[in-house]
């Protein structure tokens, strides 16, 4: 509610009252009766509103403590893991500092519009997704139902990636860290390498065999690993103590999940900067690469990455905004928080590259001294005449400069034998092209470059505390964006509701704490997520501009901000961001067939990984997710577009939000302008047709509360008024 309103809501009356009597004071005196009975009535109307007015203000619903509170909450679910493993790879995949350009083009074209809008919605009516597209359009009231098993399916394995951070933050206090060197096996003569481990590295070792202990298909379930299986109970306890008092509870933890992850990124910005080779990291990966722009792939993964950095169509952004008074200014929120989150990736891939640039530096020179003591053992046995090699240069103690003189020499003289010698070139460029996202980036290339870090433990430590607050961030806001919705909808009792959430949360997550499970995190977060979240956000799209109207919801906009919003947004809602979004549709399904469905499995014998497609039943399994996300709209929309069930049986079809609870609508209730006249108060009756009446916007006064059906209107008052013709409502 607008501040003051009830000010003005008061001296709106008084001027009513007022011509009341100017109008009385004309009449006979035998009409005094019905002058003190009309004043009675006037007096015991605005008492009347004065009790709504203070019931709307004592309203159950919970409000963030500030601000700042509410700003840390949305930054916190924006910015998660993927800021770190996912927008680095991206970068420098797609061009270096030439992908920054596409990436801002449509942060502004398709996420700041879109964020906005869902925080706009969000804040005017005050609900969680369900209420707020059933409110818009009751026929596509499945968008917020399809968004809550959106946000399930996404809650289920992002909290086993907590899980497993979990493990490795509780092993790091260790010196040396676990994963430093490859385990030691012993058989009956003598001890030797584990041969797993020497194939492939010590980090990549520890990662697939110790943490996950990981089969080699998604056939083969090997029963629960125990200790990934407490760790996502840990997990699970974390977020339901967090989230059991809503904003009220998770909201204080804000402060802490959603600042301390730039402390450390800060930390080991600073830290890898003094490490040697940190430069050249940072070099290679702000070098643009401006040809590759021209590619379509590269923009529809900047588009994709924008899309789900925002975390739109989640729900979490709407049930957030709907704990904020009503005139704040969400649009300064959304322009903020975008930024906010594009600084933060772009922070978070200089600190990645600065330590995976140390890492490169440290595994070449290892390159160099291997491939020197080669060249001195082909010196030895005469395969390399000495003649050829520089007299200035020491292959003891050689430079990376005087290596690659010297390879370079040998490479010419030895034209046709060289590819015999098996020599390596040792250049730092080739490990920092060695593209490395998810969660090999965490838990295998990162954990080995903290391996060389002056007192490692400690920086490991930092590293997956940064990681779990992270991700604890996105998942305050991903069951925000289920418990909210259900709540507001249902009239359940929070706490038991987020309780039962985890627990079948937990027990459904067991799939991932399978030998297995890590395959069933890729099918997952391949399946049940990209293509239905990207469905429900065009749906949001089209509901509000053309269903709802975007000329009535940019009105609706002016009333709640005091201001405007620019035209610019008018064209991206209605124009630009819904053809933006189709072909980033198009674009993904035409992906998604031309890749075949599989998954990459860890081999033990090759200790590699060797991509597996998956089974008849994966398949099924893949295709179920995706129908189930999106099944809510289409079967919505026909329940209540073919009336299928009864409007008075008290289901879902029936349900109506007006003053932060859920009526039914009375069946056949015709308009009855006399109801007004005998005591009832606006907010408690139905939303009837009043034959005439119109509602009628006061000049030059603010944003009352509620418009006479009850819904959260842009201000409008009642007024009789025979002689004009019926005007629209303004639905929000």
């Amino acid at each position: 509610m607008p501040k003051n309103s009830k000010v003005v809501k008061r001296e709106l009356d008084d001027e009513v009252i007022e011509s009341v009597k100017d109008l009385l004071s004309n009449e006979d005196s035998v009409d005094d009766a019905f002058k003190k009975s009309e004043l009675i009535v006037d007096i015991q109307e605005e008492k009347d509103l004065e009790v709504e007015e203070g019931s709307e203000a004592e309203d159950e619903r919970p409000a963030w403590n500030s601000k700042l509170q509410y700003i840390l909450a949305q930054v916190g679910f924006s910015v998660g893991l993927g800021n770190v493993w996912r927008f680095p790879y991206l970068c420098q995949k797609n061009g270096g500092g030439a992908y920054l350009l596409p990436y801002l083009i449509l942060l502004l074209v398709i996420g700041i519009p879109l964020f906005f809008l869902e925080l706009s919605v969000g804040q005017r009516i005050r609900r969680g997704s369900i209420g707020v597209w059933n409110y818009i359009s009751p026929k596509l009231g499945g968008i917020g139902f399809a968004s809550c098993v959106v946000c399930y399916f996404v809650a289920l394995y992002y909290n086993v990636i907590i899980g497993w951070t979990l493990f490795y933050f509780s092993q790091s206090f260790q010196q040396p860290l676990p994963w430093d060197q490859c385990p030691l096996v012993k058989n009956a003569s003598h001890t030797l390498i584990e041969p797993e481990c020497e194939k492939s590295s010590a980090t990549t070792y520890y990662w697939y065999r110790e943490a996950l202990n990981i089969s080699s298909s998604i056939s083969e379930s090997g029963g629960l690993n125990w200790k990934m299986t407490v760790c996502l109970l840990a997990a699970w306890v974390m977020v339901c103590l967090a989230m059991i008092k809503g904003i009220q509870s998770s909201g204080k933890i804000m402060y802490f999940s959603s600042l301390f992850p730039y402390v450390v990124l800060i930390c080991f910005l600073t830290r890898a900067l003094l490490l040697n080779g940190s430069t050249d990291g940072i070099r290679h990966m702000f070098t643009p690469k401006l040809e590759i722009m021209l590619e379509p792939k590269v923009w529809r993964e900047a588009a994709t990455q924008v899309f789900f950095a925002l975390g739109l169509g989640f729900g979490g952004v709407i049930a957030f905004s709907s704990y904020n008074k009503r005139d704040n200014n969400c649009h300064f929120d959304a322009v903020l928080v975008s930024f906010i989150n594009f600084f933060t990736s772009v922070l978070a891939t200089l600190v990645v590259f600065a330590v995976l640039g140390f890492k490169a530096n440290v595994v070449n020179e290892k390159c160099i001294a291997q491939n020197s003591e080669m060249i001195i053992k082909f010196l030895k046995m005469g395969n390399i005449s000495q003649d050829i090699i520089p007299h200035h240069i020491n292959l003891s103690s050689i430079t990376a400069e005087d290596y690659h003189l010297v390879y370079d020499i040998i490479q010419k003289v030895k034209e046709e034998e060289f590819l015999v010698l098996h020599l390596n070139s040792c250049q730092i460029k080739d490990e920092l092209n060695k593209a490395v996202q998810g969660t090999g980036l965490a838990f295998i290339a990162f954990t080995e470059a903290m391996t060389h870090f002056p007192a490692s433990p400690f920086w490991s430590v930092m590293f997956f505390l940064m990681l779990i607050n992270l991700g604890l961030g996105s998942m305050f806001g991903t069951i925000e964006g289920i418990i909210t919705p259900i709540v507001d909808t249902f009239k359940v009792r929070k706490e038991i509701l987020t309780v039962i959430c985890c627990l079948l949360a937990f027990s459904i997550g067991l799939i991932f704490v399978q030998r297995s499970g890590n395959y069933f995190v890729t099918m997952f977060d391949d399946y049940s997520a990209t293509l239905p979240l990207l469905i429900v956000v065009i749906l949001e799209n089209i509901a509000v501009s053309f269903v709802y109207g975007i000329d009535k919801f940019i009105e609706d906009l002016k009333d709640m901000l005091g201001f405007a919003p620019s035209r610019y947004y008018y064209y991206m809602w209605k124009y630009i961001s819904p053809l933006m979004l189709l072909s980033l549709l198009i674009a993904s399904i035409v992906n998604m067939g031309l890749s075949p469905p599989g998954y990459n499995a860890w081999i033990e014998d090759k200790a590699s990984e060797e991509f597996l497609n998956y089974p008849t039943w994966g398949m099924i399994v893949c295709i179920s997710l995706m129908v189930l996300a999106i099944l809510p709209v289409p079967v919505v929309f026909i329940v209540r577009r073919c009336n299928l069930i009864d409007d008075s049986s008290g289901n879902l079809a029936s349900v109506t939000y007006k003053r932060g609870r859920v009526l039914k609508e009375p069946v056949n209730l015709e308009g009855d302008d006399a109801s007004l006249i005998h005591g009832k108060i606006s907010s408690e009756m139905s939303s009837p047709n009043f034959g005439k009446n119109i509602y009628r916007k006061q000049s030059g006064s603010p944003t009352l509360d509620t418009a006479p059906n009850g819904r959260y209107g842009i201000g409008y008052l009642m007024a009789d008024m025979p002689d004009m013709p019926d005007m629209p409502e303004s639905d929000l």
